[in-house]
């Protein structure tokens, strides 16, 4: 009997979104996503510990800035050993206002990549979806480096990735799910919200459905799930990006999924979104949703990356 897992596989790229590589080698996904909490998280674990002091000791005198670069690419480097597709790692979270540093962030790790022997077309730059975000992108995609745009919550924000050109986009859904539960309070209704009707599945098949309609390339990969409930809502959306502990439950699970969204799909008569500047902030200040949980996201990264310098300062102590 086949498992949802393997079900899904056949309308839907699987990606694991975790650092740890020995439940990627388990799972066997296409594609891997990483990023500074999930790296801090696998660091913390005896398996990996000794990769962060193999980096500290190969470049002594690097700044803690670059050692975190250098430890994110170690990780990557090991991850595409693995998967047979691309893996996503993340600029420090800290330079999300500032387009100039993103660039020139991005660019670096790029260069360690190459210089590990990885092709850039392996390797996706993960930025969050601020304005100075998607410029930035915008940059790196014209020179060649492929950018995931992350922290993404409404369709502004995709639709300015996608007149950025950017690779590839991840909507979150369990982010969107917590608002709207925590908002609603004692009249939230799980069943009635569940499934097709999960207001963070809504969210990103209307902007799956958005890009199908005007014929954007930019790549959806859905993120941020909290059941399998949600995952099996996206089948069918270009890629998916899931726990280990999702994963597992779906390959655990026997079953058949059909596909929900099709490429084919054009969606509802919309007008073009606009992109400049002062329509996205207006737009994203509008959405109280979108715009909290893009600011809450940042300063979650923001500690995490914290966290991972001081375990860095402390490896090389």
């Amino acid at each position: 009997m086949t498992s949802l897992l393997d079900s899904l596989r056949q309308y839907t790229t699987v990606v694991a979104d975790t650092g740890d590589f020995n439940a990627i080698r388990t799972l066997r996904p296409t594609d891997a996503t990483t990023n500074p909490s999930l790296i801090l998280k696998a660091v913390q674990q005896d398996a990996y510990r000794p990769l962060l002091a193999e980096t500290a000791r190969a470049h002594r005198g690097a700044s803690t800035a670059e050692l975190a670069d250098r430890l994110l690419v170690a990780f990557g480097t090991r991850i595409l050993s693995i998967v047979p597709g691309r893996v996503s790692t993340e600029v420090d979270a800290r330079l999300s206002f500032d387009t100039r540093a993103t660039i020139e962030r991005a660019r670096g790790l790029v260069a360690m990549y190459e210089a590990a022997g990885v092709t850039r077309e392996r390797v996706l730059i993960k930025i969050a979806a601020t304005w100075e975000g998607i410029q930035a992108a915008r940059a790196l995609q014209a020179e060649g480096i492929r950018c995931n745009l992350t922290l993404l919550f409404s369709l502004p924000q995709a639709a300015a990735c996608a007149d950025a050109k950017v690779q590839l986009i991840s909507p979150f859904v369990g982010r969107i799910y917590d608002w709207h539960k925590k908002s609603a309070g004692a009249s939230w209704d799980e069943a009635a919200r569940a499934g097709v009707n999960d207001p963070g599945v809504q969210s990103v098949a209307r902007i799956y459905r958005y890009f199908k309609r005007f014929g954007i390339e930019t790549e959806v990969m859905g993120a941020s799930f909290r059941n399998t409930g949600q995952i099996l809502a996206l089948a069918g959306c270009d890629l998916l990006t899931i726990s280990p502990e999702l994963l597992t439950e779906l390959a655990g699970a026997e079953g058949t999924v059909q596909p929900v969204l099709q490429a084919g799909m054009a969606g509802e008569a919309v007008e073009r979104v606009p992109t400049d500047e002062v329509s996205f902030r207006t737009l994203l200040n509008e959405d109280a949703m979108a715009g909290e949980k893009l600011a809450e996201g940042i300063r979650a990264f923001v500690a995490d990356a914290k966290k991972l310098d001081a375990l860095i300062e402390a490896a090389r102590a």
